[in-house]
């Protein structure tokens, strides 16, 4: 039997399922996300110990819209923090739009201090 190289959560998710889906546990982790932060695709991939999934992690906040409870996928953006998402939203400024509510500024569809705005859940989540 071959061993898995995945690193589990070092917190339980809100959820508290034992048997979510890769996506619900995107989605919990997404519903951490403070206002006012955001995080990357790849950071919460990594997080779940998926670190090559980031491109799932997109397509889960693709579908999230819809969800209750609601899911700021506003909040996750590309490792550059581009606005990459922004076409999956009702209106081609309601990402950016949603992101200014919560003084997190864009320029040219990049968030403006990336760096400073950044929430790691790997950091932030940590139980140590």
């Amino acid at each position: 039997m071959k061993k898995s190289n995945q690193i589990k959560p070092k917190v339980i998710l809100p959820s508290g399922k034992k048997d979510s889906s890769f996506f619900e546990q995107v989605y919990d982790v997404a519903r951490l996300i403070p206002k006012g932060r955001v995080t990357s695709y790849g950071a919460i991939a990594a997080f779940l110990g998926s670190k090559m999934s980031a491109r799932m992690v997109g397509w889960a906040m693709n579908g999230a819209h819809q969800l209750t409870p609601k899911v700021p996928a506003h909040r996750v953006v590309n490792r550059n923090g581009m606005l990459s998402g922004k076409a999956h939203f009702a209106s081609p400024t309601q990402m950016e739009e949603l992101l200014a509510k919560e003084k997190v500024f864009v320029k040219d569809d990049t968030i403006i201090d990336f760096a400073k705005k950044f929430w790691d859940p790997a950091l932030e989540l940590s139980i140590d």
